[in-house]
C-alpha cells in the first residue's frame, strides 16, 4: 500500500478506469478515487467505456465520469479498479494502457490476475470502494460529500444493501462515517432500488417471461436480447440489478442472466456475442464457473463474457458445468 500512496502522491496526469458494465462498487470506487486526485491537482481522466446506468445518476460529480481518454494527454500513471484482468477495462483501453509506464491494480476480486505494476488485492474487504477509502485516508485528503456518496454508494450496493456474505465490519463503520459526512441513506436507497423508468419496467417484464429452471429448480437463466431493449426504448445498462430477480426464486441455488450486446450484424437465432452474470446463494463458486469462460469475479457473484455463439449452444455450455447441483 505504501509503494501505492507514494505513486499517488507523485503522479501528476492519472488516468482512473473501472470495468465495463460497470456496477455502483465499479462507480462509487471510480468516482471516490478520482475526485481525491483532482483534490490534490493532479489532472486527472476519470473513465469508464461504458454508459453509466440510470441508477447511478444521482451521484454528485457523475458527470465527471468520461467514455472518452485523451490519447495524447501523457498519462504516466493509470489506476484500475475492481476489475480482475486488464480485458474488462473494453477494447479501447489496450493502447492507452501500453503506453502508460505505470499500472496500479486496486481490487478485492479472488479471480484477480495480478496484472499491473503496483498491486492492492484485498479478497477479504467487502468491495472496492473499502479499499479507495483507505487509500483515500492514506493519501491525507479530507472526504468531501461527493467522494462519500460514491463510497457509501460502492459498499452499499455491493453488498447488496449489506445482505450478502461479503459483508463485515469495515462495511458498516465505513458507511457511518459517510452518513457522518452528509450522506442521506434513504436517498441512495430510494434512487439505486426504489425509482425505476416506465421502460425498465417493461423491460423487466420481457425479461422475466425468459426465465427457465433447470437441474430441479436449482438453477434460473434469464436473458436478454437486443430486440427487447429496442422495443422497450432501455439501454444496456439498465438491466443493472435483473437478475436478482432469478435469483431470488425459491431453491434457486445459482441465477444466470445471459445479456446479447450489440454486434452490428443481428441474425435472429445466429452466434451472437454475449455478456453472462452470475449469481450464487453462497454453495456455489461461481467465480470458478466464470474463470473456465474466461471470466472472473467472487465466489457469489462473478462474470464472463463470450464472442460469438448461440444462446441455445451457450445455455448449454454452461448448464454442463451445473450438473452436480
Amino acid at each position: 500500500m505504501r509503494q501505492i500512496l507514494t505513486q499517488l502522491k507523485n503522479c501528476e496526469i492519472v488516468l482512473v478506469a473501472s470495468h465495463t458494465y460497470p456496477d455502483g462498487d465499479a462507480i462509487g470506487s471510480l468516482l471516490a478515487m478520482g475526485l481525491a486526485l483532482d483534490s490534490l491537482g493532479k489532472t486527472v481522466t476519470i473513465y469508464n467505456e461504458s454508459p453509466i446506468p440510470a441508477v447511478y445518476k444521482f451521484l454528485p460529480s457523475i458527470d465527471r465520469i468520461t467514455s472518452r481518454m485523451d490519447m495524447h494527454a501523457g498519462y504516466d500513471t493509470a489506476v484500475i479498479l475492481d476489475c480482475g484482468d486488464m480485458e474488462r477495462l473494453g477494447a479501447s483501453f489496450a493502447a492507452t494502457a501500453a503506453k502508460t509506464p505505470v499500472l496500479v491494480n486496486i481490487d478485492h476480486h479472488v479471480t484477480n490476475t495480478g496484472f499491473g505494476d503496483l498491486q492492492l488485492v484485498d479478497t477479504q474487504a467487502c468491495a472496492s470502494a473499502e479499499i479507495v477509502y483507505r487509500l483515500i485516508k492514506g493519501l491525507d485528503v479530507p472526504i468531501s460529500t461527493a467522494m462519500a456518496a460514491a463510497i457509501y454508494t460502492g459498499i452499499f450496493t455491493d453488498t447488496g444493501s449489506f445482505r450478502f456474505s461479503n459483508t463485515n465490519r469495515a462495511a458498516f463503520a465505513i458507511c457511518q462515517e459517510m452518513v457522518e459526512t452528509g450522506v442521506d441513506p434513504w436517498t441512495v436507497s430510494r434512487h439505486v432500488y426504489g425509482t425505476y423508468s416506465l421502460g425498465r419496467i417493461k423491460l423487466l417484464n420481457l425479461a422475466l417471461d425468459t426465465i427457465e429452471l433447470a437441474r430441479d429448480g436449482k438453477v434460473s437463466m434469464m436473458t436478454l436480447t437486443q430486440a427487447m431493449l429496442r422495443e422497450t426504448g432501455t439501454q444496456p445498462e439498465d438491466a443493472d440489478g435483473l437478475i436478482n430477480y432469478a435469483r431470488g426464486i425459491e431453491d434457486v441455488k445459482l441465477a444466470i442472466l445471459i445479456q446479447q450486446k450489440p454486434n452490428g450484424r443481428e441474425i435472429a437465432g445466429g452466434p451472437a456475442p454475449y455478456h453472462v452474470s452470475l449469481r450464487s446463494d453462497g454453495s456455489i463458486d461461481v467465480a470458478d464457473l466464470a474463470a473456465t469462460f474466461g471470466g472472473g469475479g467472487h465466489a457469489s457473484a462473478a462474470g464472463f463474457d463470450v464472442a460469438q455463439t448461440t444462446l441455445p449452444e451457450l445455455k448449454a455450455a454452461i448448464l454442463r458445468l451445473t450438473g452436480d447441483l
